[in-house]
């Protein structure tokens, strides 16, 4: 394991709504709400520190948004500006280092091992970006610095707002312990409530289960946890990386012939393919089933739509037909999955949530 490298993540503190904030003095100190009209289907797509203590939060539907922050202020927000912001704080990371991986228009990892001014510390390469970033654009961000990107990225979320956290690889694993491993990267709500049920609720309960018996109980992502619950992530900054698609599968613990089954993991999976491209500020044209039989045969089938998507009924659907039109229930299946791919940028007023 590398413990050499120096990584940042930098993540800004509620970014679309700060910008708001920022550049309209009358929404300063007032719980603003993003996303689309609170009186249709729409979603929040982010809110300010104000909203958030209300227990609002970004992919809730905007009418429950209205009705746990009564008074709250909701507009569409402005993408194009956001971008233009977005550019602007990366051209400051650009001013330290050019290994820059952006997650997002708000988020990145930044690997200053090497830095263009020379500093030794990755802690005050850190502390220098925030100070800058608050200094030219009136914005505030908080910073993870650790060894691994696993780890940094836990630790940017570590003190918001404005906060910086710092993990030494002597430090990885006792900071790892303490935090809920709902936090930990790849833990979504289906494998949080898995683990909550087999009693690992913080990264301590889970060093405790050998490798093999949490591959037994959550196949792939046992053998990612067992690692990064241990600091073992050798993840490099990848500064070409763009998302090109956005997918969620599962291997099943026994072998389905039930379409009933199929239909139900392709519902969960469209949600979750929803929220992460709600989040990614993307939606997607094409709609990619996998299966996998029994003799590990495996086959795919996509079906590119009329208009881009981020919504998940309409991927459910997609998804639905292509797996009538594959699977007659000849042969049972260990493995399905679901995939949007053929991804673009989307701007908030194109945000929806069918069925609410």
């Amino acid at each position: 394991m590398d413990t050499s490298r120096k990584i940042i993540h930098i993540d800004m503190d509620a970014f679309y709504a700060s910008v708001e904030q920022r550049d309209h003095p009358e929404f300063r100190g007032k719980p603003l709400i993003i996303g689309g009209d609170p009186n249709k289907r729409g979603v929040v797509a982010t809110c300010s520190y104000e909203a958030r203590k209300f227990g609002v939060h970004s992919a809730m539907p905007t009418r429950q948004a209205a009705k746990l922050c009564p008074n709250g202020i909701f507009i569409h927000g402005n993408m194009a500006h956001y971008v233009e912001v977005s550019n602007q704080i990366r051209e400051i990371f650009s001013r330290y280092t050019d290994i820059i991986e952006p997650l997002s228009l708000d988020e990145a990892y930044l690997d200053v091992t090497e830095n263009k001014k020379g500093m030794k510390s990755a802690t005050m390469v850190a502390r220098e970006i925030q100070q800058t970033i608050y200094r030219e654009l009136g914005l505030t961000a908080s910073a993870g610095v650790s060894f691994n990107k696993f780890i940094a990225k836990i630790a940017s979320d570590f003190k918001k707002p404005a906060g910086i956290t710092v993990v030494a690889p002597e430090e990885a694993e006792a900071f790892l312990e303490q935090i809920p491993v709902t936090k930990f990267y790849g833990v979504g709500k289906v494998t949080a409530e898995k683990l909550h049920r087999l009693g690992i609720e913080t990264g301590a309960d889970l060093k405790k289960w050998s490798e093999w018996d949490l591959i037994r109980e959550l196949h792939k992502h046992g053998y990612q946890l067992y690692r990064h619950v241990r600091g073992r992530s050798n993840n490099i900054v990848n500064p070409h990386r763009d998302r090109k698609s956005v997918g969620k599968e599962t291997t099943f613990e026994f072998n389905v012939l039930d379409n009933r089954i199929l239909e139900q993991s392709l519902m969960k999976f469209a949600k979750k393919v929803e929220e992460r491209l709600i989040k990614l500020q993307k939606h997607g044209k094409t709609v990619v089933l996998k299966l996998r039989y029994s003799d590990f045969t495996t086959i795919t089938k996509r079906l590119t739509l009329n208009e881009y998507t981020n919504d998940a009924n309409q991927i459910y659907q997609a998804a639905a037909l292509l797996l009538r039109e594959s699977y007659k229930g000849q042969d049972s299946i260990r493995l399905i999955g679901l995939t949007v791919t053929n991804l673009k940028p989307v701007y908030f007023e194109n945000l929806r949530l069918e069925g609410l």
